[in-house]
């Protein structure tokens, strides 16, 4: 953008934007081919009224444009509250208020999740504006409760009723929460309250007891989070409406006889059963982002790495701290000192104990623990392998698998063995990443070869 422009923006000078325009003017064409923000996205940020005004008078193709975020001037006014400035934009074209910027969200959207209620209202005048869901399928509904915006919701709820529309109470996002589930889970007593108890929706229209992605209700839900912050008074409401467990869904004699009990355990919370709480944290493709995945991977790895290299610092059952070779010269020793020698093998300092005394077990223990060491390595590797300064990563992978390999070679004897150890060693960590790659094809390849062979057959 023009530093004149820009400077003209971020004063909000109408009258210095009108000389820069009449002085040149494809000066605005210009500021649309850059791409990125336009002048209208900075006033509408800013909160400039008349210059916006005037910006969407010279060129109103402005007002259709998103800037590098996914944002277009109505969603970033709706965002700030700009009341003023949503109405001129709104006056180029209603239909702004459908327009979809970043994860599909509308500008109807980022005003409830700010709070914005005199926006909120402002835009809900199209009436399209409320079916309106994001990418993750979350309706205005959950963005206000995920956002703590109670006057947005109430305002909402207001709304839903006046055009009859009250079936998007029970709308799903992308993990099948409605937004009662939501309301539960994050344990906001007054939005139970007011949905069930308030009387301004119809209970007729509200489903309590939807099932979300993982086979729970919202009932499952309080009882899976508990806490100290309102769940008795939550738990009642529910009970009192009707709301159920999912294993009772299917036995309505067990539901009454435990709402004829309530008097009774008003004050317990029935016990969750365990492979609920299994299946809740399981991962789940539809719920867990592939960024998620890879960073908690890549946690797991360096936790290992860490585990893994520490032994070769410290060696369990430590490290001799002085040399013994037994003497053969010397055969007229006291008994004492014949006693001392031969329950003392040679070593060397700075040789494992444990190499010394069972050398078996330690050798296993290194190669287990070498395993593990370079196959979290190997993981590192893949899991950062698109990442920036990866020549720099590199080298300190290579100094971190170095050092490691050195330290095992200097506790290990100089002789055959220890040669053999050492190249055992390497080609481990040199064979690891075949040795990955070959075992997780291999359970696919047989699937493969038997839906060839029942093609060929058919």
């Amino acid at each position: 953008m023009d530093k004149r422009l820009f400077q003209a923006v971020l004063n909000g000078d109408v009258d210095n934007l009108l000389r820069e325009v009449e002085a040149n003017p494809t000066m605005l064409h210009a500021a649309a081919l850059e791409g990125g923000e336009n002048p209208l996205h900075i006033a509408c940020l800013a909160g400039h009224l008349n210059f916006a005004a005037t910006v969407v008078k010279l060129r109103p193709q402005f007002s259709w444009e998103l800037n590098q975020d996914g944002f277009s001037p109505l969603h970033i006014a709706a965002s700030c509250g700009h009341i003023e400035i949503v109405k001129e934009l709104l006056q180029v074209n209603p239909d702004l208020c459908l327009l979809q910027g970043k994860n599909r969200k509308i500008p109807l959207h980022l005003a409830v999740a700010k709070g914005n209620v005199e926006v909120t209202k402002l835009l809900l005048s199209r009436l399209e504006s409320i079916d309106c869901t994001t990418a993750q399928g979350e309706t205005s509904l959950h963005l206000a409760l995920k956002y703590n915006q109670f006057e947005v919701f109430h305002v909402l709820i207001q709304y839903l009723k006046q055009v009859d529309k009250e079936d998007l109470l029970n709308c799903k996002d992308i993990n099948g929460n409605t937004i009662l589930h939501l309301a539960v889970c994050k344990k906001q007593y007054q939005v139970v309250d007011h949905i069930l108890n308030g009387g301004v929706i119809s209970k007729e229209k509200l489903e309590l007891n939807s099932l979300n992605k993982s086979g729970l209700t919202p009932l499952d839900m309080l009882l899976m989070f508990q806490s100290e912050a309102g769940d008795r008074e939550i738990h009642e409401i529910l009970i009192q409406t009707g709301a159920l467990k999912a294993g009772n869904l299917q036995s309505p004699a067990h539901t009454q006889e435990k709402r004829s009990n309530l008097h009774v355990t008003r004050h317990q919370h029935p016990g969750f059963h365990p492979r609920k709480l299994l299946n809740y944290f399981r991962f789940n493709s539809l719920r867990d982002s592939p960024s998620k995945v890879r960073n908690t991977l890549l946690v797991i790895a360096i936790l290992v790495t860490t585990a893994t290299y520490q032994p070769v610092l410290s060696t369990p059952g430590g490290t001799w701290q002085d040399d013994y070779v037994p003497s053969t010269l010397n055969t007229s020793s006291s008994s004492a000192t014949t006693n001392i020698t031969t329950a003392t093998k040679p070593h060397t300092a700075g040789q494992p104990i444990m190499l010394t005394h069972r050398p078996i077990v330690y050798n296993a223990f290194i190669l287990v623990n070498s395993l593990g060491f370079y196959t979290s390595i190997h993981m590192i590797v893949m899991l950062t392998i698109s990442f920036p300064m990866r020549f720099e990563l590199g080298i300190v992978l290579i100094a971190l698998i170095t050092s490691y390999s050195f330290g095992i070679i200097g506790v290990i004897p100089a002789d055959q063995t220890g040669t053999r150890i050492v190249s055992f060693f390497l080609g481990l960590m040199s064979t690891i990443p075949m040795t990955t790659l070959w075992l997780r094809d291999r359970p696919e390849r047989p699937r493969n070869a038997s839906a060839n062979r029942g093609q060929e057959r058919v």
